[in-house]
């Protein structure tokens, strides 16, 4: 794999410093429902969003047990192979009668089961596990890291959660993922019904993301 670097101009070999604007950002992502809502996120504020896989970036290896230790996993891995500044979520459902399951397995919970990796298949499988309980709270949890250059020893950490409950049948056509399981009582709706710009105004991730862009903006 060529290492394609984007260094020079306002992001230099060491990415960029603090108090200077974030003007281009490799997102450490292939996920086509997370590359629509950041872009909407952060193109608001004026920052350029390049998909890993559009500089042949490969997915980094996620093998924590934690949220936040993923999200650094990666975002390092793409700031080391682009020479950009670089930012990862790492996100997942909790839900609290499956002790925090899926978690940060929620991408392939169908597949530590035997089952396929697909989100019908993750679906499939909460239902199932979720039959006979009583508690259908659970919540979306997201933590962003962002790091000015792969070596960075300050990395900007956020985190958000978005809390609902678990529906036994899907409903909505938006989101990806668990969203059409995903229920908000609040909005009388699944997180697949909602506009895609509701939801970019309400979810963990855009929680997360404000968290992230006030942190920024201290540093300007």
């Amino acid at each position: 794999m060529n290492e394609v670097r984007q260094d020079g101009g306002e992001n230099d070999a060491h990415g960029i410093t603090s108090g200077m604007p974030l003007k281009k950002v490799v997102l450490a992502s292939n996920n086509a429902g997370k590359l629509r809502e950041f872009a909407a996120l952060l193109g608001a504020a004026g920052i350029e969003l390049i998909p890993q896989g559009e500089l042949n970036v490969p997915e980094a290896e996620e093998p924590h047990p934690t949220f936040v230790e993923n999200a650094l996993a990666k975002a390092r891995h793409a700031a080391k192979l682009t020479g950009l500044p670089a930012l990862a979520d790492d996100s997942g459902l909790c839900v609290r009668a499956l002790r925090g399951a899926p978690g940060v397995y929620s991408a392939r919970f169908a597949q530590l089961a035997g089952g396929e990796k697909s989100d019908a298949a993750n679906n499939a499988r909460l239902v199932e596990e979720l039959r006979s309980a009583s508690d259908r709270r659970g919540y979306y949890y997201c933590v962003l890291a962002l790091v000015r250059h792969a070596d960075d020893p300050e990395p900007l950490i956020a985190e958000g959660r978005w809390h609902g409950e678990i529906l036994d049948a899907p409903r909505g056509e938006h989101g990806f993922g668990y969203d059409p399981y995903f229920y908000l009582p609040s909005l009388n709706a699944s997180a697949a019904e909602l506009e895609p710009a509701v939801k970019n105004a309400s979810s963990h991730r855009a929680i997360a993301l404000r968290q992230l862009l006030a942190r920024l903006s201290e540093e300007a």
